[in-house]
């Protein structure tokens, strides 16, 4: 398991241990401190996993060239095969036909390697790119889950601020509706 994995493992776990906001089942209160600490390790993580990856994926070029080092080799057999026959002016014809085989054989084994090193490094390629795409897209939804919740508390926030003043704002008006009324007692005497 990676440490980005564990990572999300542990943010996932903190999510799970925090208390619900009052008078709600659904949203959380968060130590933003805890969580942007366990946010940051992840994204200073997320360049060293990726450099991992490319690493193997450098790799293709040390396969691709150890194949057609092979290759070379065979090539290099083949071609001292050929001028063995060739010298032999009895066989001449049969191996010139051999050597044409053997270097047709040669290129295709050469190309076989070749081709399997290439299919090999771009799968490594491929699965690289899904996991970062797969670690992103987790941070992706923790970071929509954490802002979801903060809108959350904010609109709760709003509200409670907004009862608080209407009852301000009703107690300002009966209290100028009194003292409008005793003006208005004190003058009719």
């Amino acid at each position: 398991m990676s440490r980005i994995e564990q990572l999300i493992g542990e943010i996932e776990e903190y999510i799970d241990s925090c208390k619900f906001s009052p008078l709600s089942n659904t949203k959380i209160q968060v130590n933003k401190e805890e969580l942007e600490e366990l946010l940051v390790e992840l994204r200073m993580r997320i360049p060293d996993e990726i450099k991992k990856y490319q690493k193997i994926i450098s790799n293709q070029d040390a396969i691709i060239s150890e194949a057609k080092t092979q290759a070379d080799t065979i090539l290099a057999q083949a071609t001292e095969q050929t001028n063995e026959l060739v010298n032999e002016h009895e066989i001449m014809q049969q191996a010139y036909a051999r050597a044409n085989e053997i270097v047709e054989e040669a290129q295709a084994q050469a190309q076989a390697i070749i081709d399997d090193a290439v299919a090999d490094a771009n799968s490594i390629r491929q699965g690289s790119i899904n996991y970062t795409d797969e670690m992103l897209k987790s941070l992706q939804m923790i970071i929509s889950h954490s802002m979801e919740g903060a809108q959350g508390r904010f609109a709760e926030y709003l509200s409670s601020m907004q009862s608080t003043y209407d009852i301000v704002t009703a107690n300002r008006n009966e209290l100028s509706a009194g003292v409008t009324g005793e003006e208005d007692m004190g003058a009719a005497q």
